[in-house]
């Protein structure tokens, strides 16, 4: 359900319609990502130092990830008490 849209047919345009403004926003964002270092290298003219916007998303997303296990374990030990 979603307020003020009908169900069916006009349900299924607005989310459609929604997914592909999310999708064109995240695929602008992950180019602009992309092409991020390029303009760092350019921009500091360090010529040995390279590193890619694919490594940069694996980072991040690993960071995040690592984030996201650290914030379970420590609700999990606040649960501790309950589960004894």
């Amino acid at each position: 359900f979603i307020p003020g849209i009908r169900p069916g047919r006009p349900t299924a345009e607005y989310i459609s319609r929604v997914m592909s403004r999310v999708t064109l926003a995240g695929a602008i964002f992950l180019a602009l990502i992309a092409i991020l270092p390029n303009f760092v290298l350019l921009a500091t003219r360090i010529p040995n130092i390279y590193f890619g916007g694919t490594a940069l998303l694996i980072v991040v997303g690993v960071a995040l990830d690592t984030m996201k296990q650290v914030e379970s374990h420590l609700l999990m030990r606040s649960y501790q008490g309950f589960i004894k």
